[in-house]
């Protein structure tokens, strides 16, 4: 069995059927990207009505001219309708492209929102998978295939990700981008934004760490990096709860050495990551014995 194989079995394959775990749990994760999106969009959309001008064109706006998102109303109409849309593509309540015009509507939120720079990572996760929504049910019919393609595309452009995170850091700076004193000046330079925003600002324990040793901070840069270089394990079943666990560590410890939460992607790595459905059926028999006899419940 060659390796590209092997990935597409681990991505796309499983039983012909699936069980009523496996649905509960892909609605739970729809619901998941329904709710992020529209949370996005708001989020955005608001913050677009204080925009005047366009400073750094992306995506689609390098193309045309969405000057029109700004100075009005149209961002919380656009909110509006990505909601309206977004439910009832939950429900399956009409064409089966709805979720791709999410998707670009989406997009325009997004290109309008950050016109003026400083583009965040946060929302890139959620994003994709509305993507692998939009894909999954305009392509396939069959809710087997589309289970297996959404899921399964979800998981590969995550490890894909990661691994291409790793590698733009290393052909941006080269080795030496796990140099410590790096970490010393992030660490600053979020400083700095907080205190400005908040007024006030202090070091987590682990800010403090890495503050105090060149080699603790090099230490903590080089396991993020590898975390990320590793991220394609998470396309192989037996690998991926591990690699997830790996992930979400990291991004904490982002968090508590930068200050840059990943509140998103940490909720979804952990709902894509972790067999839910199979750890279900395996336990289910524990887990309705709860129900049925409460004498089995442990007090």
């Amino acid at each position: 069995m060659n390796i590209a194989h092997l990935i597409k079995e681990n991505l796309y394959g499983g039983n012909d059927e699936l069980s009523s775990a496996q649905v509960v749990y892909f609605k739970i994760f729809e619901f998941f990207v329904l709710y992020n999106v529209i949370q996005l969009s708001w989020y955005w959309g608001l913050y677009t009505l204080k925009i005047t001008d366009i400073v750094l064109p992306l995506g689609i706006a390098t193309i045309i001219d969405i000057s029109f998102m700004h100075g009005n109303n149209l961002p919380l109409i656009n909110a509006g309708l990505i909601s309206i849309l977004t439910v009832l593509a939950f429900f399956r309540k009409g064409p089966s492209w709805i979720y791709m015009v999410v998707f670009v509507l989406l997009h325009f939120q997004y290109v309008a929102r950050f016109s003026i720079g400083e583009i965040p990572h946060s929302a890139n996760l959620p994003g994709m998978a509305l993507f692998s929504f939009a894909v999954g049910l305009i392509v396939f019919k069959e809710s087997v295939h589309r289970y297996r393609f959404i899921l399964g595309f979800t998981i590969f452009y995550i490890g894909l990700g990661y691994f291409s995170a790793s590698m733009s850091k290393l052909i941006g700076t080269g080795p030496t981008w796990v140099d410590g004193r790096h970490l010393w000046l992030w660490i600053a330079e979020k400083g700095t934004d907080i205190l400005s925003r908040e007024g006030t600002f202090d070091y987590t324990i682990v800010q403090n760490i890495a503050l105090n040793s060149i080699p603790a901070a090099t230490l903590m840069l080089f396991v993020g990096i590898f975390t990320e270089f590793i991220g394609p394990l998470i396309w192989f079943r037996k690998t991926r709860p591990y690699i997830t666990l790996a992930l979400v560590g990291m991004h904490f410890g982002v968090m508590m050495s930068m200050n840059i939460r990943f509140d998103a992607f940490m909720m979804e790595l952990l709902l894509i990551g972790m067999p839910w459905p199979e750890w279900y059926e395996r336990y289910k028999s524990t887990i309705t014995g709860w129900f049925t006899d409460p004498n089995k419940i442990p007090v």
